[in-house]
């Protein structure tokens, strides 16, 4: 039920404005959230750290000057986008900064065009509502008014998914972080620096929408694009967890037969893709009792991983046939 569809009814006498009702909402975010501080760690702002970090905890393999971009921006109280072409890691690395900066796990925000503010700041409970009245006990808090008053970070994916009137929703709580509940008479606002935001885009992609100029000038962006090959062999092997061995030298034939997919297929195989048909040959190789994956195995993986599109399973053929061979 949207706050809006009681919007006539008087205020009763239980609810309060002001400092006080944004106390009371705080409370209300960690009655809900109060797990996300539950599992809070020390937070990480270094960002020769965080590469580090990323590296072993999450086995995600990025540059420096990459995560230097970020935390700067981060200090300049701006939030980041995060834009390339799908499989390329932006989401999942852009959770796992904001985690450790702030030290307490990400929210995540998928993004749709029926996004409105009270899905991602909060609503009134229907029934909790007509007991109580349009107050604090019957608010129900949303992610990213939790994350602002938790310090924790907000990861918004695909926001060019979203609509307009959502994207315009955002403006005001980037640049001043607060979050305005008229129902209520409160503002909230964000007061920790682990509060953070990271969008994710991916501007090439079918039935999605422009971002304003008035969104651009106020977030940091940063470009993503396909690694060069032999980083992309590093993020392979780093993420590759089946039993048989997984060479080097054969990683780096699927990255080239990747390669010219990216050049000539409509569905063009990012890095996730090249780990999840690592992952599915060396599952492969194991039922086949092997303890080392084979050029076939490749092969016959990527008939479930790189056949995205009909009509298209000729354009993946020649590519598997000029890196591995017609015989295979």
């Amino acid at each position: 039920m949207e706050a809006g569809g009681f919007a006539g009814l008087p205020l009763t006498q239980d609810e309060r404005g002001g400092e006080e009702a944004a106390g009371s909402i705080e409370e209300r975010v960690r009655d809900v959230y109060g797990f996300v501080l539950e599992s809070a760690s020390e937070p990480v702002r270094s960002p020769e750290a965080i590469v580090e970090r990323l590296k072993r905890d999450y086995r995600l393999v990025v540059d420096l000057g990459t995560v230097r971009l970020v935390v700067a921006a981060f200090l300049a109280g701006r939030p980041v986008l995060f834009e390339g072409p799908p499989g390329t890691g932006k989401t999942e690395l852009g959770e796992a900064i904001l985690t450790l900066w702030a030290g307490k796990p990400a929210f995540v925000i998928p993004c749709s065009e029926n996004y409105n503010e009270y899905r991602v700041i909060g609503d009134f409970h229907p029934l909790m509502a007509l007991r109580y009245g349009f107050n604090e006990r019957s608010f129900v808090p949303r992610p990213l008014l939790a994350a602002m008053v938790l310090g924790a970070g907000v990861l918004v994916d695909e926001i060019r998914r979203s609509s307009e009137e959502f994207q315009n929703l955002l403006l005001d709580i980037i640049d001043k972080r607060r979050v305005v509940i008229p129902e209520l008479r409160s503002v909230v606002r964000a007061s920790d620096p682990g509060f953070q935001i990271i969008f994710t885009s991916n501007p090439e992609d079918y039935g999605q929408g422009e971002l304003s100029d008035a969104f651009m000038r106020r977030v940091v962006r940063v470009p993503f694009d396909y690694p060069p090959p032999e980083r992309e062999v590093e993020i392979i092997l780093l993420r590759y967890d089946a039993g048989p061995r997984l060479d080097a030298a054969l990683a780096a034939r699927m990255v080239e037969a990747a390669r010219l997919l990216r050049e000539r297929a409509v569905y063009k195989p990012g890095p996730a893709d090249t780990v999840l048909w690592a992952r599915i040959a060396g599952r492969l190789a194991a039922l086949k009792g092997r303890d080392r994956v084979e050029a076939g195995d490749v092969v016959e993986a990527a008939s479930i991983v790189l056949y995205k599109r009909v009509g298209e399973e000729e354009v993946v053929d020649e590519a598997l046939r000029r890196v591995f061979g017609p015989g295979v």
